[in-house]
């Protein structure tokens, strides 16, 4: 994606199911938990690169003994940084006690982050600031160990206002209004209870506090917890969850807006964010990788029973097509297909934009998360080359001369890598003509394999923004001096903010917006703005239930068409010489590609819970209103 936007976050859980010792045996080492989790998180550091974290538990420890561990970091390489402090700290202790080496009793017992269960974040923010306190795991500490609450996860929240304001009924004092607060804060409160009722269940049985501790850890029912917890949650969530005497749980939104997998055998349980992850850590095939089902949470107990038990009953499954798009790593079987289709699927728009001109166009991508979505497109124009010829041949044999038909064999697909992207340049001038200036210079040109009769078509991920679009690459683009520049969004237009954790919260930032306004203006239908704006104004105080999106108005004067011939207007300036196209791919062939993944707010304005049109309309009300604030 040539736009940058911060988006999603990575977990992995871990569960070690045998005694520590086994590992040492079979692996060589009893650090074997704490290895696994700097891959698992490492193999998702696509996923968040702002902060990272960790934390661990160890089983049954004796009173007096520390038994959670946990490090976070928000340094330049969290994840790094995060393992750095861990192996410093390890190697600190194997160094000042030498008979630790062998016995792993007393590793487990003095080593602080060597344990059984794992759970680790990586970390885009989308909202707050960057500070350490936004950096997940989150700990909810207390005395009783069954009350220790280690929360971390992949979510937005729509409602956060509301889920603060069920905390204050329930005669709590939260700190902060932050969704993964109210969140952890809610299920403490429902753990809380519910290790309470045991106890007193235990206690009428005549057992004291230290025997009805492992009754309480046994009889702790995670899903009735998570039931009560999870009643108002609105927004894409997968969530993860230790608690001090060793259960375990990872909970998904019932809409499967947000992702996440599971694998299981006699020594493991892992949960990571993305498939290809728990396939290449654990070295196992994809289809033995399970995916968590919608509204479902995976359960570990203690005593290493897993089960998958409904919390929450699903809807119609609006897993995030973005995911399939961008965000996840292309590794996966399912991904690199789907993402080569949408390469494919748009290739006709782009033959119609070069009039089937395909001995004078050169084919590009913008790097890197493009690329395999430009072999879908080269594939499929190879395709359409291969009919060309065919049908001339054929029409010609009879009078065809060798000569003539090396010729025709010898014309290709022109491929050639154009834009590059110089990685370590950043734009850290705030300064908006300065900022401009270095914003130009992000990518770079491949000089000499562009004629002035050349159309030159290059393909991105999708178009957010458009800045960089305009700021940099269609000014590269121009220096070769084409006849036209054509640029592909694998993507259909985005057209509405998302709240679920993908950092597009403001209209005005997103150029499809921007190009109806403009559109309305050019029409003399600007007050739709005006009526779509008293429309939501209406609906200000109303239940999210009963709120409806009206920003689509903006756009249903017009085709998808007459919008991408705008944006091509606000993309381009006068000082480019070339043609500029911009084409984008239809919410069908989306749909099309990425058959399991029909997550498509963001393009058509089907928000998958209601507080979705309450965030969309918000936003709306806010650009109208000239507030330059986030709408949840």
């Amino acid at each position: 994606m040539s736009d940058a936007i911060k988006h999603e976050c990575g977990i992995a859980l871990l569960r070690l199911k045998k005694p520590l010792e086994f590992y040492k045996e079979k692996y060589g080492t009893a650090f074997y938990g704490i290895q696994k989790m700097y891959l698992l998180m490492e193999k998702q550091h696509n996923r968040g690169q702002d902060g990272a974290g960790f934390a661990s538990i160890k089983l049954d420890v004796e009173p007096g003994e520390r038994y959670i561990s946990r490090v976070r970091s928000n340094a330049a390489q969290p994840i790094q940084d995060v393992f750095a402090q861990i192996n410093e700290r390890v190697n600190d202790e194997l160094a000042s006690h030498p008979e630790y080496a062998d016995d792993v009793a007393l590793q487990k017992k003095n080593i602080p982050y060597i344990g059984e269960l794992f759970l680790g974040h990586v970390r885009y923010g989308t909202f707050g600031k960057n500070s350490i306190e936004n950096v997940h795991p989150f700990l909810r500490q207390n005395n009783w160990m069954h009350r220790n609450l280690i929360l971390a996860g992949n979510f937005n929240m729509t409602n956060v206002t509301e889920l603060f304001q069920n905390l204050i009924d329930l005669g709590q004092h939260p700190k902060e209004m932050r969704d993964t607060v109210t969140v952890m804060e809610k299920i403490g409160h429902f753990l809380d209870n519910a290790v309470t009722d045991l106890y007193q269940e235990c206690k009428n049985n005549g057992l004291n506090k230290r025997e009805a501790s492992p009754v309480i850890a046994e009889k702790l029912d995670i899903a009735r917890i998570l039931k009560r917890a999870s009643k108002n949650l609105d927004g894409g969530y997968a969530m993860a969850g230790l608690l001090g005497h060793g259960d375990a749980f990872v909970f998904r939104d019932p809409a499967g807006i947000r992702p996440a997998y599971f694998y299981e055998d006699d020594e493991i349980v892992v949960v990571a964010s993305e498939r290809p992850v728990i396939q290449t850590v654990f070295n196992i095939d994809f289809d033995r990788v399970q995916e968590l089902q919608p509204g479902n949470a995976l359960i570990i107990k203690k005593n290493g029973k897993v089960t998958q038990e409904e919390i929450l009953t699903p809807t119609i499954k609006k897993a995030c097509s973005f995911e399939r798009i961008y965000f996840s790593r292309g590794s996966d079987a399912e991904i690199y297909q789907e993402r080569k289709k949408l390469g494919k699927l748009i290739l006709p728009a782009v033959l119609e934009a070069i009039d089937d001109d395909t001995d004078n166009t050169v084919f590009s991508y913008i790097p890197n998360t493009a690329e395999t979505s430009f072999y879908g497109m080269i594939e499929a124009a190879q395709d359409f080359l291969n009919q060309r010829k065919n049908n001339y041949i054929l029409e010609n044999r009879k009078k065809l001369t060798r000569e003539k038909l090396e010729e025709i064999l010898a014309v290709k697909i022109r491929t050639e890598k154009v834009a590059i992207k110089d990685a370590k340049l950043r734009t850290f001038i705030t300064e908006d003509s300065s900022r401009d200036d270095l914003v130009a210079h992000v990518y770079d040109v491949t000089y000499g394999v562009i004629k002035p009769t050349d159309n030159l078509v290059i393909i991105d991920d999708s178009i957010v923004r458009g800045t960089t679009l305009k700021m940099s690459i269609i000014k590269m683009m121009d220096r070769l001096k084409p006849k036209s520049i054509v640029v592909v969004s694998s993507a259909p237009q985005i057209r509405y903010p998302d709240c679920y954790g993908i950092d597009m919260a403001k209209l005005e930032g997103l150029v499809a917006f921007r190009a109806a306004l403009e559109l309305l203006k050019d029409k003399n239908l600007y007050h739709i703005v005006d009526e779509v704006y008293a429309k939501c104004k209406q609906q200000e105080f109303l239940q999210d239930s009963e709120v409806v999106n009206f920003v689509t108005e903006i756009y249903a004067p017009f085709q998808p068409q007459e919008i991408s011939n705008k944006i091509a207007e606000l993309l381009s300036s006068p000082e480019i010489n070339a043609e500029v196209k911009i084409i984008f791919q239809t919410v069908e062939n989306l749909h099309i590609a990425c058959p399991k993944n029909l997550g498509d707010w963001y393009f058509t304005g089907d928000y998958p819970t209601p507080g979705g049109n309450r965030v969309v309309n918000k936003a709306f009300m806010n650009f109208y209103e000239g507030k330059d604030a986030r709408a949840y």
